[in-house]
C-alpha cells in the first residue's frame, strides 16, 4: 500500500504532517522559526496518530491559535480568479472575485485556453487586492491554501503557480485544496453548530455530488452525475434561449422562468426507472433544444428584442425546464438522505452548495424535502456558492488544524517542474448501492478519491 502511495504526485499531498514531536501549538509559527530546505521533488508524508479521525460527533475544538491562523486561499479552477484571507476562527478579512463574465457571454460557455489567459492576467492583481483589503502583507500569512483539483488543468495551473510563489517566497505552509470539499465545508464556517456527519449536495456548472460527509476527508459518494450536471443544462438552456450570459446561465434561467408557466412544456423527468442517486442532464437538454425548434425561436435575438409572444415561450421553456431539473435533484435527494440515514443515522443536515444552490426555487423545493425527514436545509450565502476563495482558505484550516499540509515549496520552481493537478479528482469512495449500470464510461481516475487517500495515510500508523 505503502509503496503505490508514493508513486502519487504528491505536490500538494494534503497528507503531511511535521515529526509528531512539532507541538500543536508551535504550528503557527512554524514558519518563523523553522526554515526548510526547499523541496525540488515530490513528498508524501503521513499524518500521525493524533490526526485519526475522531470517533466522536463534537465540532472541531478551537486551538489557542485559532484567532491567530491567517490563511490566504486561491481558486481558479473553472472561470472565475478568487482570493480571500480568513482567520481560524471563521472571521472574512477580505475577498475578492474577478468575474469572466464577458468570456462566458461571448462563447457561450467556458472556453479552457481563453479562460487560463484570463486568469494569468489579473492573478497577481486580485491577490494584491485581497492582502490590501485586509491591511496585510504576506509576511502576516500562516499558510496558503489552493484548489489543485477537480477541475480545468490549464485554470488550476494559473492558481497554483501562484500559490506556490507567495508560499515559497515568504516561506510559508502550502496547503492543496478538494474544490468539493471546499464547497462542502464552507457551510461549516457559515453554520457554527454543523457537525460531521451530514449530507451534501453539491451543485454547479461541472457537478452535481451526492456526499455523505462522515468526518474531515471522509466521504461516501451515494451518486454523481453519469453525463452532464445540472449547472451545464441551465448555461446551455439560456444560450439556446438567447438569454444574457454575463451573469452566467442559472441567474438568467431563474428569472425568466418567474415569467413561465412550469406547466405548460411537458418534459420527463430523467432516470426515473433508475433507483439510485446518480444524475443525468444530458437527455433534458436535448427535449429543450428541441422544444425551442419546434417553437422557431431564434436565439441570435435578445430577449429584450423578443415579441411579447417570442417572449411567453421562452419564458415557458425556461419554467417548464428549471421544473424538471429540480424535480430530478429532488427524487435523488430524499433517496439519498433515506440510505444516509441508514449509514448515519445521527445527520440532522443536508448542506447545498456550489453555484446552482444560489437558486432560490432550489432552494425553497429542497427545503420541503428534508423537512419530510425532520432535517435542517443549510445553504451558504449567494457569493459563497459560487466559486470562491473563502471556501478554499476556511478549507485549508480546517485541515491544517489537523496537520494536513505541506512545507514551503522552494522560491523559484524549474523550468520543467511538473505541477500537481487533479483535473479528475473524486471526493469520496462510491457506495455499493449507489453504482449504477447507466454510469457513463467516462469515469478515468487520473487521482484516487481523496478519501482513498487519506484513510490509506491512516493505515500506515
Amino acid at each position: 500500500m505503502a509503496s503505490s502511495l508514493l508513486t502519487l504526485p504528491s505536490t500538494f499531498s494534503r497528507l503531511n504532517l511535521f515529526p509528531k514531536t512539532f507541538k500543536a501549538l508551535n504550528l503557527l509559527k512554524f514558519h518563523k522559526q523553522h526554515r526548510l530546505r526547499p523541496l525540488n521533488y515530490p513528498l508524501l508524508h503521513f499524518p500521525s496518530a493524533a490526526t485519526r479521525f475522531s470517533t466522536s460527533r463534537s465540532p472541531l475544538s478551537s486551538k489557542p491559535f485559532d484567532d491567530d491562523l491567517v490563511v490566504l486561499g486561491i481558486e481558479t479552477s473553472c472561470d472565475d480568479t478568487a482570493a480571500a484571507i480568513v482567520r481560524g476562527n471563521g472571521e472574512i478579512l477580505s475577498q475578492v472575485v474577478s468575474s469572466q463574465a464577458d468570456l462566458l457571454a461571448r462563447y457561450g460557455g467556458v472556453a479552457p485556453k481563453m479562460a487560463e489567459e484570463a486568469h494569468s492576467q489579473v492573478i497577481d492583481q486580485v491577490v494584491q487586492d485581497t492582502l490590501d483589503k485586509a491591511g496585510l502583507t504576506e509576511k502576516e500569512l500562516s499558510a496558503v491554501a489552493v484548489t489543485i483539483g477537480p477541475g480545468l488543468s490549464l485554470c488550476l495551473r494559473v492558481g497554483v503557480q501562484k500559490a506556490r510563489r507567495v508560499a515559497g517566497n515568504f516561506n510559508l505552509p502550502i496547503i492543496g485544496v478538494h474544490h468539493m470539499e471546499a464547497h462542502a465545508l464552507v457551510a461549516r464556517l457559515i453554520e457554527k453548530e454543523l457537525q460531521f456527519p451530514f449530507l451534501a449536495l453539491l451543485i454547479s456548472g461541472g457537478h452535481n455530488l451526492l456526499v455523505l460527509a462522515h468526518d474531515l476527508g471522509h466521504y461516501t459518494q451515494l451518486g454523481t452525475t453519469i453525463d452532464d450536471a445540472i449547472g451545464e443544462a441551465f448555461d446551455k438552456t439560456a444560450k439556446w434561449l438567447g438569454l444574457d450570459m454575463r451573469k452566467s446561465g442559472g441567474p438568467a434561467v431563474e428569472q425568466l422562468a418567474q415569467e413561465g408557466d412550469a406547466e405548460s412544456v411537458r418534459f420527463s423527468i430523467p432516470m426515473k426507472q433508475h433507483k439510485d442517486c446518480n444524475f443525468s442532464y444530458a437527455g433534458l437538454k436535448t427535449q429543450v433544444k428541441l422544444a425551442i425548434a419546434s417553437r422557431n425561436i431564434d436565439a441570435k435575438v435578445p430577449l429584450l428584442c423578443a415579441s411579447s409572444q417570442d417572449r411567453s415561450s421562452r419564458a415557458d421553456i425556461a419554467a417548464s425546464f428549471q421544473r424538471v431539473a429540480v424535480l430530478h435533484l429532488e427524487e435523488r435527494c430524499e433517496r439519498a438522505v433515506e440510505w444516509a440515514l441508514k449509514i448515519e443515522p445521527s445527520i440532522k443536515q443536508l448542506v447545498v452548495s456550489g453555484g446552482v444552490a444560489s437558486n432560490q426555487y432550489v432552494r425553497a423545493r429542497l427545503d420541503q424535502v428534508v423537512k419530510k425527514y425532520s432535517l435542517q436545509l443549510v445553504c451558504p450565502p449567494p457569493n459563497l456558492c459560487t466559486d470562491n476563495g473563502v471556501m478554499v482558505a476556511w478549507t485549508g484550516i480546517e485541515n491544517f488544524r489537523v496537520g494536513r499540509y505541506d512545507p514551503p515549496p522552494p522560491a523559484n520552481d524549474p523550468e520543467d517542474f511538473m505541477y500537481d493537478l487533479r483535473p479528475r479528482w473524486p471526493l469520496g469512495e462510491e457506495y455499493a448501492e449507489g453504482r449504477s449500470e447507466a454510469r457513463s464510461l467516462r469515469r478515468a481516475r487520473v487521482h484516487p478519491s481523496l478519501t482513498s487517500l487519506v484513510q490509506a495515510s491512516l493505515q500506515q500508523q
